[in-house]
């Protein structure tokens, strides 16, 4: 069964820290781009950054540069975004998916959503004082 499960979520104060996980079961991730998406309350959701896992390529956008950085531990089958200045503007659900295509920028964005096969059910992240 191809499972895709995110933890590492909680509360934080403005200014801490997080580090999300993204593990893999039924499936190795060692052929796919494995993004993290995040979804405001009230908010369309928005792609952060994306990962290829066979060569560590990385990608940001605008809401993921300079806070956040995703990595990969392929013997783990699994990926991290560690989150760092995190912002109240962050407080979100971050969903880690999965997809086979290499990313394509198109106009200002690397993440596009129907690029991404299987998705996980999200962990929230609540940044607030």
């Amino acid at each position: 069964q191809v499972q895709l499960v995110e933890s590492g979520g909680g509360l934080v104060q403005p200014g801490g820290s997080l580090r999300l996980s993204c593990a893999a079961s039924g499936f190795t991730l060692d052929y796919y781009v494995i993004g993290w998406f995040r979804q405001a309350p009230g908010k369309e959701r928005e792609g952060v950054s994306c990962i290829s896992v066979s060569d560590g390529s990385t990608y940001y956008e605008d809401s993921g540069k300079g806070r956040f950085t995703i990595s990969r531990d392929n013997a783990k089958n699994t990926v991290y975004l560690q989150m760092n200045s995190l912002k109240p503007e962050d407080t979100a659900v971050y969903y880690c998916a999965a997809g086979p295509n290499r990313p394509k920028l198109r106009g200002s964005s690397w993440l596009y959503e129907p690029d991404y096969d299987y998705w996980g059910q999200g962990t929230q992240v609540t940044v607030s004082s």
